[in-house]
């Protein structure tokens, strides 16, 4: 059974940065993708950013581009979002998900998902 525990989400004031983690169980997931969504009050959950396991490729949405960077740790089990010069527009809960082989940017690709963690940038 696939796990997904993402944790590193709080409060912060714009400018600032925070680190995201989700830590993956359950599963090699040499062959899969994992990707991060996240979802503000009264929208939909929306593409953040994707790599594939075994390294290569990354797909950020433009929204974030140039300020987030997503990563992992073989060793760990552990993707990484590192978000810097957060807006208040970056205020939503952060969902981690995977999924196998190819990076995907829409939710029903993927097959898993952790539980979320708040991310709250004030102005």
């Amino acid at each position: 059974q696939v796990q997904l525990v993402e944790s590193g989400g709080g409060l912060v004031q714009a400018g600032g940065s925070l680190r995201l983690s989700c830590a993956a169980s359950g599963r090699t997931f040499s062959s899969y993708v994992m990707g991060w969504f996240r979802q503000a009050p009264g929208k939909e959950r929306e593409f953040v950013a994707a790599m594939r396991w075994s390294g290569g490729s990354t797909v950020y949405a433009d929204s974030v581009k140039g300020r987030f960077t997503i990563s992992r740790d073989n060793a760990k089990n552990t993707v990484y979002l590192q978000m810097n010069s957060l807006k208040p527009e970056d205020t939503a809960v952060y969902y981690c998900a995977v999924k196998v082989r190819v990076i995907a940017t829409m939710t029903s690709q993927y097959d898993y998902w952790g539980q979320g963690t708040q991310v709250t940038v004030s102005s």
